[in-house]
């Protein structure tokens, strides 16, 4: 259970957790030692996110996890407001693009922050959350703001 603690969000509640198989558990439980991976490609070198069997860019079928810095930029957010449970706090909902490469953006929580002090471009930084056997990758401000 997570919940927020004087006025920062931590998100929500209660959080649904991915189903787990051989092409996204790298991505799921790579929070376990602290680092974001995504798939790269060996022929192109580009990101490729959400996991897939070929690289996007290139068609070239050899991606393998690879870890990248954590840090990104807010791209865009919103603020959820409606209690799903009876008596949870806001809690927002940010797009993250990651720093490595400008079209990899994940859909997750930002926390650590009043929702109000949330700013579209300000510098954001990876801190992860386990649940059960998964490691849910959230941003938090990086020190320094905005980029």
């Amino acid at each position: 259970m997570t919940v927020a603690t004087a006025g920062f969000a931590r998100g929500p509640a209660v959080r649904v957790l991915p189903r787990l198989d051989d092409t996204n558990r790298f991505f799921w439980t790579s929070g376990q030692d602290g680092r974001l991976r995504f798939l790269r490609c060996s022929a192109c070198r580009r990101y490729v996110h959400p996991p897939g069997p070929v690289c996007p860019y290139c068609l070239d079928g050899t991606l393998v996890p690879e870890p990248v810095s954590g840090d990104g930029v807010l791209h865009s957010f919103t603020v959820n407001h409606q209690q799903w449970i009876p008596g949870s706090d806001p809690y927002v909902i940010g797009l993250v693009t990651i720093a490595e490469q400008d079209d990899v953006r994940l859909t997750t929580n930002l926390v650590d922050c009043a929702p109000d002090e949330v700013r579209i471009g300000m510098a954001v930084s990876v801190t992860f959350e386990p649940v059960d056997d998964v490691w849910l990758p959230l941003f938090a401000p990086a020190p320094g703001g905005r980029r």
